[in-house]
């Protein structure tokens, strides 16, 4: 008999559930709608979710996970810390609502477990994952399981400061971090009004408009110092980009290789790869089926 999991991503605008087998196969789908601020309606939408994949696989389901914005407290039961998103999602235990254990993790955390787990990081044990989309998040591997840290704050790495002088900070109370110098929300920001969004500005940069390419060559020159310090500090096997940005292709990754030859130390000629994501909308979602199966093999 096949074990089964199932995978919840609780965003801010919709639900993403997979019922998946050990390898990663996806047995099912659905989603829903959140309506963030009405919080009985997801609570209620991921119980009505849960007992339908129950029905569909019974006793063949070992294990749940459930990702979602925030930081997780120690044991994984619940989102500790979660300004300003979600209201009653703090501190709400998934568990004894209902009546199944569940494991609960940030969703980018989650996006490097589904690649640990089923994607390019499979069987890798020290990896480092950027995802760049509205913010910038990310998680960390060390020795083949997830770094969560002290407080579950562990990979955190869009609030790395890229420019100390700079005046503005970040929700972390972080000057000049990562996260402001290429999330997509600071884009009006860095553009002054021109661009609402990253797809507005790398469509520019693509056709040679001159403001879009300084601030996008910009922004990448500060990804790359970044990934070399990251590289420097973690020493990982493989650096990992996913989020909505890392869609931009080879618009991103050969001016970040590029600078990347300027920036990071190589030691022996030794260089780390770079590369996108293998999984983007499901990845929060097959990440915490992954998770849930990491706790219970």
């Amino acid at each position: 008999m096949e074990n089964l999991a199932i995978g919840i991503d609780l965003g801010c605008t919709h639900i993403k559930a997979l019922l998946v087998k050990e390898d990663g196969t996806v047995v099912k789908e659905v989603r829903k709608d959140t309506n963030e601020h009405d919080d009985q309606h997801w609570k209620n939408e991921i119980a009505k979710i849960i007992a339908e994949f129950k029905k569909q696989g019974g006793n063949k389901i070992k294990t749940i996970g459930l990702s979602s914005p925030g930081l997780a407290n120690v044991t994984n039961t619940c989102i500790e810390v979660m300004p300003g998103r979600l209201p009653g999602i703090e501190n709400f235990n998934w568990s004894e609502f209902t009546n199944e254990n569940i494991f609960v993790l940030n969703d980018a955390h989650a996006a490097l477990m589904a690649e640990a787990r089923f994607g390019i990081a499979k069987n890798l044990k020290f990896v480092v994952m950027l995802t760049l989309g509205t913010g910038v998040g990310g998680g960390i591997l060390i020795d083949g399981k997830l770094y969560q840290g002290m407080g579950q704050m562990a990979g955190h790495l869009g609030h790395t400061t890229v420019d100390a002088l700079d005046p503005n900070k970040d929700v972390t109370n972080i000057p000049g971090s990562l996260e402001d110098a290429i999330g997509n929300l600071s884009i009006q920001k860095r553009s002054n009004g021109k661009f609402e969004t990253t797809w507005d500005l790398v469509s520019a940069y693509e056709k040679g408009d001159p403001l879009a390419t300084e601030i996008w060559l910009t922004s990448i020159k500060k990804l790359a110092a970044s990934i070399a310090s990251f590289i420097n500090i973690l020493s990982p096997e493989l650096i990992i980009i996913g989020g909505g940005i890392s869609k931009a292709d080879e618009l991103l990754l050969k001016p970040l290789n590029e600078y990347r030859e300027q920036f990071e130390w190589r030691p022996g000629g030794k260089q780390i790869p770079v590369r996108l994501a293998q999984f983007s909308d499901l990845a929060g979602a097959l990440g915490a089926a992954g998770f849930a199966l990491s706790k219970t093999n």
